[in-house]
C-alpha cells in the first residue's frame, strides 16, 4: 500500500466510517467537512505511529493536512516512503 492509500484507508475507516465515494486525492478536507481541528491530531498521531516520523507543532498547519496529495507531499518533505504494509 503507498502513502496516499495508507492515509485515504485511515480517512475513510475513521472519519467517513466505509463511505470512500466523496474523497479522492485532492479533495480538501477541512472545506467538505470530513476532518475538523481534533481530527487533525488524530490523523497526525496515526501518520507519527504508522511512518515511524515525529510531527513538530509548527508543522501541524492546513497545509500540511487539508487532502491526501497534501498529506503525501508533507511526508515526502520528511523522505518517507511507503511501498507496502
Amino acid at each position: 500500500m503507498n502513502t496516499i492509500e495508507t492515509l485515504k484507508k485511515f480517512i475513510v475507516d475513521n472519519f467517513l466510517f466505509g463511505q470512500s465515494g466523496k474523497l479522492n486525492e485532492n479533495t480538501h478536507l477541512f472545506e467538505k467537512g470530513i476532518v475538523d481541528s481534533t481530527g487533525v491530531l488524530e490523523l497526525a498521531s496515526f501518520i507519527e505511529e504508522n511512518f515511524n516520523i515525529k510531527i513538530n507543532d509548527e508543522e501541524l498547519v492546513l497545509d500540511n493536512f487539508s487532502s491526501l496529495n497534501a498529506m503525501d507531499k508533507f511526508l515526502q518533505s520528511k523522505n518517507i516512503q511507503v511501498t507496502s504494509n
